[in-house]
């Protein structure tokens, strides 16, 4: 069954699917009356929906809030978004290596080793340089920002 989307007023995208079980006759339903169903429900302030096959939906869900709808209907990512949500996707991983990290400097302090403690330090100043990185700036697709996990993160 086709898909319905639309640009919601906060730029996002919505789609839609229609669905038969919620008739009250699912029974004597078509599923062109299912869609029909479905687009005289959408909201009033849906700009510009369409429908799609649901084909055309992306299936890897990844990125699927910097999702826009192109002219022609085509869902698209858009790319500053996309290098935004994966910016919080490299926060939440360098998180608890900060923790681990804040302890062991603590350690190393209480111990006097002052070696130790630069050492540490420069290992923080790296995850904390990770939404810095320059191959998050350069990506142009969606596949290739999701490669781009800096050794930091899974060398501490």
């Amino acid at each position: 069954m086709r898909r319905i989307i639309y640009t919601r007023p906060d730029g996002g995208l919505s789609v839609v699917r229609p669905i038969i079980n919620t008739h009250p006759n699912p029974e004597n339903i078509t599923e062109a009356e299912a869609e029909q169903r479905a687009w005289d429900r959408l909201p009033s302030n849906a700009i510009n929906p369409k429908f799609i096959e649901e084909s055309a939906v992306p299936s890897d869900r990844t990125f699927r809030d910097a999702w826009m709808m192109s002219g022609n209907g085509i869902i698209e990512h858009d790319m500053e978004k996309c290098r935004a949500i994966h910016r919080q996707r490299l926060r939440t991983l360098r998180a608890p290596l900060l923790i681990k990290l804040d302890v062991e400097y603590m350690k190393a302090l209480e111990a006097g080793d002052q070696s130790q403690c630069a050492a540490i330090a420069d290992k923080k100043n790296s995850l904390r340089n990770v939404t810095d990185d320059h191959a998050v700036d350069s990506a142009s697709t969606p596949e290739e920002l999701k490669t781009i996990i800096p050794k930091c993160l899974s060398q501490t």
